[in-house]
């Protein structure tokens, strides 16, 4: 995908900058020497959340984009901001043993707070909103998110989600197709671009330095684990630095061999209605939770804060974005809410997720001083 891809978004028509700013206001390519104590590879959420923590801490920290912040997954995805990890919890367990499995489950329920608290703190104009719902279509689906609700309040006493029954759902849906819901009011959803760029902000305030258009083409580390230095390359310059974090997930290619055969990227697709009017909008969502179905090959849908539904789903194994992308996600649509047919889609985008073959997070180490961080599997 070229850098253009990313600017055919609603969320790239919608970039808001803080009041007094008049540009994004970061660094253009690296050239040249720098030096830092960290070198993070990545400017989506994770990277430009590295660096903000990192800075914050006192750190000397370059971060390196390819494109422009958000490029990826982080400026385009159908950003439900949700619990748990992909794989479920009882995939981790089996994985990681009861007690790892909690620690995970407890990092994932923390971060939500911290986005929270990172949108507060930083004063980040991102329409977050309260709310997500995960809705069945069929008996077995009901069953297990029913079960899914009974396994959170007395496993993990986790007590924002409740199970709705069908007439509940269908005052809230205005569809048929779904027959019970997960709600979970702690979970919710947000304007992903501006969030990520939020975050680049803050990092800069803070003191990292954020180059933009500076792909990076290798990562070295030499000297003893005690003395290492990495040289972290780019055309035009290289940053010397202690330590590297690879945020890269589905566009780290051949930078890293031995992390991209671990991933595997899945392209989705997502287009948005003409603003459809506050009356309108709110009548098809009337809670403004973030819905997302059941199926393997999920529906994920949402209203925007101008009046419009963000409706996505749909996989392209190949990497390839299929013919008539835009024209088969608004007949999925349609099939949840057949009252939009007389709606126009204005905005149709696809980009490429990374999955593990566990659908669970692959995180740790590549050398000693070498970072990683992928596989959210959506």
């Amino acid at each position: 995908m070229s850098a253009g891809d990313a600017v055919q978004t609603a969320y790239a028509a919608g970039i808001r900058l803080p009041a007094g700013i008049s540009s994004l206001g970061f660094d253009g390519p690296l050239t040249g020497d720098a030096d830092a104590d960290v070198c993070v590879v990545g400017g989506g959420i994770a990277g430009c959340a590295a660096a903000l923590h990192l800075a914050e801490r006192g750190y000397k920290v370059v971060l390196l984009e390819a494109h422009e912040i958000g490029f990826g997954a982080s400026g385009r995805s159908g950003a439900q901001a949700i619990f748990g990890a992909a794989c479920g919890q009882d995939k981790l367990r089996q994985l990681l043993g009861a007690a790892d499995a909690r620690c995970v489950w407890d990092i994932s329920v923390e971060a939500l707070a911290l986005q929270r608290d990172l949108i507060a703190r930083h004063q980040i104009d991102c329409d977050y909103v309260a709310g997500q719902m995960q809705v069945a279509i069929k008996a077995r689906h009901e069953t297990e998110l029913r079960a899914e609700v009974e396994s959170l309040r007395n496993e993990y006493d986790y007590h924002s989600a409740r199970y709705l029954e069908r007439d509940e759902l269908r005052s809230l849906l205005a569809t048929e197709r779904y027959t019970g819901a997960l709600l979970d009011t702690n979970s919710g959803h947000l304007q992903p671009l501006n969030y990520t760029l939020g975050l680049a902000r803050a990092a800069a305030r803070a003191g990292a330095k954020v180059h933009t258009r500076s792909a990076v083409g290798a990562v070295d580390e030499s000297g003893t684990v005690s003395a290492a230095r990495v040289s972290v390359r780019t055309a035009h310059g290289v940053v010397r630095c202690r330590h590297a974090v690879l945020c890269c997930n589905a566009y780290i290619g051949a930078l890293a061999p031995a992390l991209s055969a671990r991933i595997m990227a899945v392209g989705t697709y997502i287009v948005a209605t003409e603003i459809l009017g506050a009356e309108r909008a709110a009548g098809l969502i009337r809670n403004n939770a973030a819905v997302t179905d059941s199926n393997w090959v999920l529906d994920y849908f949402r209203r925007s804060a101008d009046h419009r539904l963000l409706f996505g789903g749909r996989v392209s194994y190949s990497g390839l974005d299929p013919l008539g992308t835009a024209a088969a996600t608004r007949m999925r649509m349609l099939k949840v809410f057949p009252q939009l047919q007389d709606v126009q889609i204005e905005y149709a985008w696809g980009g490429y997720v990374d999955i593990t073959l566990n659908r669970a997070p692959d995180f740790g180490r590549l050398s000693p001083n070498v970072y990683y961080l992928q596989g959210f599997s959506g």
